[in-house]
Formats: structure tokens, C-alpha cells, sequence
């Protein structure tokens, strides 16, 4: 995905500590060890920009009738710390297995602190670079601010928190809500949140113009002032075109999270749009209690087919350019470019071996095509993130994949019962 490189054949990737050193043929490294990735794809871990990874504690129960908002909100407020480190855990778990290297952990149930430090726990027990980002609690009051100290101080004790550089802070804010009372946040709330981001210099994102409920927000954000390329917009499924030009204005990230928005009837993603108007737009999970899986192998084929999809042309976007969303471009919207997404000397050594050897793949044709058309989750072979295994020969290196998927079931279960 490093565009002066291109892709190359029987070629090497040396990697020395936590970088990259480089990229090319017969490259020679006495002493290294070597890992044999012939017949394999190397290529960058993927990105996701956007992932409440707490509630993947609630895979696959938002469509039991009472829906995705009510269903996290009424077993969020059961959550204790160790259910937030138990649910955000296993979504760890399931982004190295399924080859993404960098997660955005959009927080919205941090009760207490003990709450934001067991989702830090997890993260960075993991091994994978990720962006917390700390919001309100799940069914927090609308005219009452968050826990503006509660992140004032974790952003003093950053450096006891950031893995050695690996995970980076933000805020998940929730701007100015929708146009359903339920939902709407005060002015004076939602600029003071802001607000104390920006003086603590912390990157903010937000939900903005999803549903056809919150039609608007992305211009009142830009009526007052608070669009910026420290603003990234998740969403955007119902933003005029007025709006996608005020976004690109201020240079503000987008993060798309297309299955999710399908299932819960955002409607269509403006990627086209977003992508015709020069903006950075990553990709994301979103939520597994509503998509099920965090597969992005499958979010970029269906980022792609949405694209082709609406235009009416099979060329519309490129395998390689859904690729680059997944990766490069995914990185650059959450403003890691010069960090990881790309195999390029200098960055982080964050890869990942694809085994081609499985009946879905088998013959070898276009690389690109291949991960974004064919490639599932269970051919990741073997997983980096700043030049560590996390997963070697098809099976976790960090945690143990059955404890974590049996202490998830307990937390479960006592989540259901004192809710």
C-alpha cells in the first residue's frame, strides 16, 4: 500500500524492534530469524476507526425486538469495570484474529474510572495500537456533561496508560444530539465537552447525521465553529451536500461503518460522495452486538459494492482502493499515516501473512482483489503490531482464546442477571 513501492513479488520485509526497516528483493539480514511467507500475501494490518469494543459482550442481541440503542443501554448500565474489560477483551481478541492491528475504542459506558482503566487494561494487555477514546456512560442524562475531570486526569497519567506509545488518547463526544428531545444535549453541554478536549489536545470524534433523526448536526457543528481536522465524523449516511463540503472545508476525518449502518436503517453510506468531496474516510466495525462479526475483509468488499452499486459501474472503486480504506487510508483518518497502514520503511512494523493455501483463495490472481473479494478471517496466518507476534501459525499469541471466550460467557451472564 506504499505507493513508491507498489505491490512486489517474492520479496522481503525486514523488520528490526518495532519498525520496518525495509522493503524489497533478496534483502539480506544475518542473524534475523526468519518467518517463510512464500505463497502468502504480506500486507499491512488492517485499520478500524471506530469500534464499541465493551459491548461485544452483546454479540448478535440487538435484534431480539427491543433493538441495538435499547438493548446497550439497559445491560450497559449493569456493566462493571470487569465487564467493560471482559467485553473489550474479546473484541481485542477478534481484531488480531481477524488481522486488524489498529483499533478505535469509541467508549461510551465508562461509569467510573475503574471503568475507563479496565478498558486500558485490555487494550493494552492485547498488543494492539489503539485509540481510546472516553465517553459517557451508557443512558448517561442529556443535560448532564460527562466526566470532564475523569479524562483531565487520565490524560495527566497518560504516559502510565499509552503501552509505550502504542495506544493514543481521544474523546468520544456526543455533540449535539438529534432532533428527538430524547436525545437532544444543551449548547452549553456539548460545546463545554469539546471544549475541554480541544485544551487538553485531545483528538474528539463524534456521531453525527446517521439516522434521518439527526439530520443537521454536521451544520450546526459547523454553525458554531467546532468542525476541524481534530473532529472525526462517524457516519454521515444523511448529510447534505452542503454539509460534505463544510466537513471538507475544515479537513475533518469521516469513519464509515457501512454493515452497521444497513442493519439499523441509516441507510445508504455517502462514500462517493465523501471520497468526491478530497476527505479521509476510514472504515469500522462499529458494534458487534448489532453486526456480529468485526470481519473487515468483508466491510471492505461491501464498501466497494456499495460504491459500484450506486453508480451503476463495476469500476467505480477498485479492489485497491477498498484496500487502501481498510489500511492507508484508515489510518490516515484517525491521523496515523505516518505511523502504520502502509509496508514502508520508517513506520510501525504492523503486517499481517495471509495463507493462500485455503479452497476460498487457492489460486494466486490480482493480491488486492484476493483480500478484499476472497479473504476471510481464518486465513490470517500470523499477525504483528509494532513488530510483536499476536498471532503466529493461526493461533493467538497474547491471550488464550478459550479463557477469553469463557470469561466473556461469565461476565454475560451476570450482566443479564443484575439487569
Amino acid at each position: 500500500m506504499d505507493p513508491a513501492l507498489g505491490d512486489l513479488a517474492d520479496a522481503d520485509v525486514l523488520v528490526q524492534g518495532s519498525q520496518i526497516a525495509a522493503v524489497g528483493p533478496g534483502l539480506a539480514a544475518p542473524g534475523a530469524a526468519e518467518i517463510d511467507a512464500r505463497g502468502m500475501i504480506v500486507a499491512p494490518g488492517l485499520v478500524d476507526t471506530h469500534w464499541h469494543l465493551w459491548n461485544t459482550l452483546l454479540r448478535s442481541m440487538s435484534d431480539g425486538g427491543s433493538g441495538y440503542f435499547r438493548v446497550t443501554i439497559a445491560l450497559g448500565r449493569a456493566f462493571g469495570p470487569d465487564d467493560v474489560y471482559q467485553g473489550t477483551r474479546l473484541g481485542c481478541a477478534e481484531a488480531i484474529n481477524s488481522g486488524i492491528t489498529t483499533v478505535h475504542d469509541w467508549c461510551h459506558n465508562l461509569r467510573s474510572p475503574a471503568h475507563a482503566e479496565a478498558a486500558l487494561h485490555a487494550l493494552a494487555g492485547s498488543g494492539l495500537r489503539a485509540r481510546f477514546s472516553y465517553g459517557c456512560p451508557a443512558g448517561h442524562a442529556n443535560d448532564e456533561p460527562m466526566d470532564l475531570a475523569g479524562l483531565a486526569a487520565l490524560h495527566r497519567d497518560w504516559a502510565a496508560w499509552s503501552a509505550g506509545g502504542r495506544l493514543s488518547l481521544g474523546m468520544a463526544w456526543r455533540g449535539p444530539g438529534g432532533s428527538n428531545p430524547a436525545v437532544r444535549v444543551p449548547p452549553a453541554i456539548y460545546q463545554r465537552e469539546i471544549a475541554a478536549a480541544r485544551e487538553l489536545g485531545l483528538p474528539v470524534t463524534v456521531h453525527a447525521c446517521g439516522p434521518r433523526t439527526a439530520c443537521g448536526q454536521i451544520d450546526t457543528l459547523a454553525g458554531a465553529g467546532l468542525l476541524g481536522p481534530d473532529l472525526q465524523v462517524v457516519h454521515a449516511n444523511c448529510a447534505s451536500g452542503a454539509e460534505i463540503a463544510a466537513l471538507a472545508g475544515a479537513g475533518c476525518p469521516v469513519s464509515l461503518s457501512p454493515f452497521s449502518e444497513l442493519l439499523i436503517g441509516y441507510g445508504l453510506p455517502r462514500t462517493a460522495d465523501l471520497l468526491a468531496a478530497g476527505l479521509p474516510v476510514g472504515l469500522s466495525v462499529d458494534s458487534t452486538a448489532l453486526t456480529g462479526n468485526a470481519d473487515m475483509f468483508a466491510i471492505m468488499k461491501l464498501a466497494q459494492g456499495l460504491v459500484n452499486a450506486g453508480a451503476a459501474d463495476e469500476f467505480a472503486m477498485t479492489a485497491g482502493q477498498a484496500l487502501a480504506f481498510g489500511t492507508m487510508m484508515g489510518a490516515r483518518s484517525l491521523g496515523l499515516g505516518a505511523v502504520t497502514g502502509s509496508l514502508t520503511p520508517g513506520k510501525q512494523a504492523d503486517l499481517i501473512l495471509v495463507d493462500t493455501d485455503a479452497p476460498n483463495l487457492a489460486v494466486f490472481t490480482d493480491p488486492a482483489q484476493m483480500l478484499v473479494a476472497a479473504a476471510q478471517p481464518a486465513n490470517v496466518r500470523t499477525v504483528l503490531c509494532a513488530g510483536r507476534f499476536l498471532k503466529r501459525d493461526g493461533a493467538l499469541v497474547t491471550m488464550d482464546a478459550a479463557e477469553v471466550g469463557a470469561a466473556a460467557r461469565a461476565a454475560l451472564a451476570g450482566v443479564r442477571a443484575r439487569a
